[in-house]
C-alpha cells in the first residue's frame, strides 16, 4: 500500500483482530466513503483510503490503555479528556505510525483529528471527518441525508460540516453531556465562514 510499507491484507488482518465486528464494518465504509470524497473534492485517494482504513484503529482499546499511551506518549487537549469517546483519536494516530509506519503528516493529523476535529482542517481532514460520520455500512441513513445533501452544494463540504457539528451539539446536549470549547469554537468559525 502507499504511504505504508505495511501490505493491506496485513492491516485489514490487525483490524480484524483487534476491533469488534461492527468496528470492523464501520472502518471499511469509512475507508470507502473517504475514497469517495477523495474523488469528488480532489484530494489523494489512497492516502483517503488509507486514512479510512485506521481511523479507529485503537477505538476497541480499553479506556485504561487508551489513557496509558497518552499519557506515556502524547500530548493532547484538555477537553479531549472531557470524553473517553474521543480518547481513540489521537492513539489511533500514534499507531497508525508506530504499528503501520505511516509518516504522512496529512494522514497521520486526519486520523487526529476525525473526531472532534479542529479549527482550519484542510480539504482532506474534512473529508476523512465527514466519511466517518457518513459511511453507509453503520451509520442512520437519515443522519447521513442530512449531511450528504449539502456536499453537491458551493462550499458543500464546510455546509456538511456545520451540519455535523449542529447534530453533534444537538446530540450533545440532548444526553446531558459538556461540549467541548473547541467544538464551540469550530462551529462558530464555520457559521460565521458560511454566513
Amino acid at each position: 500500500m502507499n504511504y505504508t510499507k505495511i501490505k493491506e491484507e496485513e492491516i485489514l488482518s490487525w483490524l480484524k483482530e483487534n476491533l469488534n465486528e461492527e468496528r470492523y464494518i464501520h472502518t471499511i465504509g469509512t475507508a470507502q466513503k473517504a475514497k469517495e470524497l477523495a474523488v469528488i473534492f480532489g484530494q489523494n485517494v489512497d492516502k483517503a483510503y488509507l486514512a479510512g482504513l485506521l481511523h479507529d484503529c485503537a477505538k476497541c482499546f480499553s479506556n485504561e490503555k487508551l489513557l496509558q499511551i497518552i499519557k506515556q506518549n502524547l500530548k493532547i487537549e484538555e477537553c479531549e479528556l472531557m470524553n473517553y469517546k474521543t480518547l481513540h483519536a489521537p492513539v489511533s494516530a500514534y499507531i497508525a505510525k508506530t504499528q503501520f509506519q505511516v509518516d504522512d503528516e496529512e494522514i497521520l493529523s486526519a486520523i487526529r483529528w476525525h473526531t472532534l476535529g479542529k479549527l482550519d482542517m484542510t480539504i482532506f481532514e474534512k473529508i476523512v471527518f465527514l466519511a466517518d460520520k457518513i459511511e453507509p455500512n453503520t451509520r442512520d441513513k437519515e443522519y447521513r441525508e442530512k449531511i450528504e445533501q449539502y456536499l453537491n452544494e458551493e462550499n458543500g463540504l464546510d455546509k456538511a460540516m456545520l451540519k455535523c457539528y449542529k447534530e453533534t451539539i444537538k446530540s450533545l446536549v440532548k444526553r446531558d453531556l459538556k461540549i467541548c470549547q473547541l467544538t464551540i469554537d469550530i462551529y462558530n468559525k464555520l457559521e460565521d465562514s458560511l454566513h
